[in-house]
């Protein structure tokens, strides 16, 4: 049963990227989800999650550029991030509830 988050990167601000995060040994659909970060010297905070009804919720950080989405028939969840801003540089993480133990999350840097 684990988490794996992929596709972070390099980007300038104003560009996107699109996180994914794919479940294995459980359906994620049946669990409430969520997308996390830690930029350096801080707390991880939460960014975005989505329940097993596929309601979602966000950062005030995240409201109008960010778009949390799964995919069941994947059992992969994903984190469209746009307008990014080099205060999103973090490594993104994600995890369900009851949660998992943290992997090694995705690297995002936004800077020109």
């Amino acid at each position: 049963v684990q988490l794996q988050a992929s596709g972070g990167g390099l980007v300038q601000p104003g560009g996107s990227l699109r996180l994914s995060c794919s479940a294995s040994g459980f359906i994620a659909r049946n669990y409430a989800m969520a997308w996390h970060r830690q930029a350096p010297g801080k707390q991880r905070e939460l960014v975005a999650s989505i329940t097993g009804g596929g309601a979602t919720n966000y950062a005030d950080s995240a409201k109008g550029r960010f778009t949390i989405s799964r995919s069941n028939t994947e059992n992969t969840m994903y984190l469209q991030m746009n307008s990014l801003k080099p205060e999103d540089t973090a490594v993104y993480y994600c995890n369900r509830w009851p949660s998992l133990p943290w992997g090694q999350g995705t690297q995002v840097t936004v800077s020109s």
